[in-house]
């Protein structure tokens, strides 16, 4: 089976609710006297503990072993908890309340961005009124440096719930904006970023989604042929390039030349407007000039950023390049750092029912990871790797070890194993989704490692669906001990707190705010009519 072109998704929401509790420290971890020099969170989206298992046997076969006694970085992590991810109303979640929840210390709804639980999704005017104040904001206030990467566009739910508030995390620009809502005065996700101030602002902010920062008339300076999403007529970009010490990039080549902090300074004859057009007369004078500017904003997609396999090495950064990048601006700021990190499309590849690339796209966060753990100390840095949700993703068959992880199960006697019709089967396969057949096929002549190969499903669905088993979570550094046994999602936004600050906050209400709300299925429509699998948006 080829992957096809896919054009729309719907996908709803049960209902559950419960806030939980702590875990006590243990005696392991640096006192709470000392302070922290930052704290780095890397969120898989997707990235359940299949996921981690596949992807930890597929990086050992590609290294040319078995796979199954291989390792991925974060999992020699000292301290590990399995994560409890129901939104409020949400049997099986969405990424905005499960980001909101690790981010604010509170369980949402499905589908709203730092919002009360109160705020039922769409409703514009409880969400101006009921905002959740974020870990980014409360660093910001604290004078902490902070920075947000992600794979996806910077205004999808995981990396928006950081610096966002919103009663619908599709509302990415304008366009998508209900009149109602606009008249409200709510304002896209984009518009909160270029106008976020807390603090002196967010330092980096790297990912894909200029589409949602360009009018609908202004060509993309990559794709020409392609024009911004924006009703309104604005180019965000020029309007926060306006700014005092602003740099911009939206390829490698730029990227990499603001790395570079010796770099002459132009003559300043280089308008905001043009630097965001990216005319290449004027884009590397731009950047040199920028090479040492306070703040960066990099968008180097007009929607998500390409899967791993799919990413032009010359053109567009790895997650772990954003994250180098990223941590050379924070970690010497004073008096710490806070940084985000979101491996955004293995959600992505999963709804697509293709294995191939969310293994590879997890290898690439798992890259990040090392990238990150390089270049810190355990002893004043907490790195905190865990996931939104899971998918349905399954490992079954009784393959022989090293049995090739995307391949057709074959026994310990070497032998396919065949299904109740005789024909052989993957051992992954999805519990629904695209890659359901009505009629039975023969897979013996295909090539189910094939980067386009999508994986059986049980169920058929336009879209394969989250999940909703608990997470893993893995941490090391300061407030790490933190991360014990069974926790409810919420509970990390108190780890996290600690690695900053030094301290655990205030415990949050933790009352069951579930039997609070109506029992109404709530729907998560997609961005926009999908373009093929390698470069489009999806909804959640």
């Amino acid at each position: 089976m080829q992957l096809k072109r896919i054009e729309t998704i719907a996908l709803a929401f049960a209902v559950g609710g419960l806030v939980g509790c702590t875990e006590p420290r243990t005696t392991d971890e640096p006192t709470e006297s000392s302070v922290p020099r930052g704290v780095i969170l890397f969120i898989g989206d997707g990235m359940g503990v299949s996921t981690v298992t596949a992807a930890r046997i597929f990086a050992g076969q590609l290294a040319g072993g078995p796979g199954e006694e291989h390792s991925l970085s974060f999992e020699g992590f000292p301290h590990v908890a399995l994560i409890k991810t129901y939104n409020v109303d949400a049997q099986v979640p969405d990424s905005a309340g499960t980001m909101t929840a690790i981010v604010t210390g509170e369980k949402t709804r499905a589908g709203v961005l730092s919002v009360s639980a109160e705020v039922e999704r769409g409703d514009c005017a409880a969400g101006l009124a009921q905002p959740l104040t974020t870990l980014l904001e409360r660093a910001e206030e604290a004078g902490f440096a902070t920075g947000v990467v992600s794979t996806a566009t910077i205004t999808h739910a995981t990396p928006a719930a950081a610096y966002a508030h919103a009663a619908d995390r599709n509302w990415e620009d304008d366009s998508a904006l209900p009149e109602q809502a606009a008249a409200q005065g709510c304002r896209d996700i984009a518009r909160q970023l270029i106008e976020f101030n807390v603090g002196d602002g967010i330092e980096v902010a790297l990912g894909g989604g200029r589409g949602h920062f360009l009018p609908i008339g202004e060509p993309d300076p990559e794709y020409p042929e392609q024009n911004g999403f924006r009703a309104d007529g604005r180019n965000l970009v020029a309007e926060w390039l306006a700014g005092e010490g602003r740099a911009y990039a939206w390829n490698l080549e730029q990227l990499l030349a603001l790395q570079d902090l010796g770099s002459p300074q132009c003559d300043g004859s280089i308008t905001p407007k043009e630097q965001a057009a990216g005319d290449d007369a004027v884009s590397n004078c731009s950047v040199k000039a920028a090479s040492s500017a306070r703040q960066v904003l990099g968008l180097f997609e007009p929607s998500h950023m390409q899967f791993e396999v799919d990413r032009a090495e010359e053109a567009e950064p790895s997650l772990a390049d954003m994250t180098e990048f990223a941590l050379r601006r924070l970690m010497d700021q004073e008096p710490g750092f806070l940084l985000l990190v979101e491996g955004g499309r293995i959600d992505h590849a999963h709804h697509f029912g293709n294995a191939y690339r969310a293994l590879h796209d997890t290898l690439a966060l798992d890259a990040a990871v090392a990238r990150a753990q390089a270049m810190t100390n355990s002893a004043n840095t907490l790195i905190l790797v865990t996931a939104d949700h899971s998918h349905t993703l399954t490992i079954s068959g009784y393959p022989r070890r090293g049995n090739p992880i995307l391949g057709k199960v074959e026994a310990v006697s070497g032998e396919a194993t065949l299904d109740e019709r005789g024909h052989p089967y993957t051992t992954l396969g999805y519990a629904n989704g695209p890659g359901w057949i009505a009629e039975p096929i023969d897979l013996s002549e295909t090539d189910t490692e094939a980067a386009d190969y999508r994986q059986t499903a049980a169920v058929p669905m336009a879209y394969e669906t989250h999940g909703g088993e608990d997470v893993a979570a893995y941490a090391s550094g300061p407030g790490a001990a933190g991360v014990a046994g069974v926790l409810e999602q919420n509970r990390l936004h108190d780890v996290l707190f600690e690695g900053l600050f030094g301290r655990r906050p205030a415990l949050l209400g933790s009352h069951d705010r579930g039997t609070e709300l109506s029992h109404e299925s709530t729907f998560a429509p997609g961005d926009r009519p999908l373009a093929g699998l390698r470069h489009s948006p999806v909804g959640d």
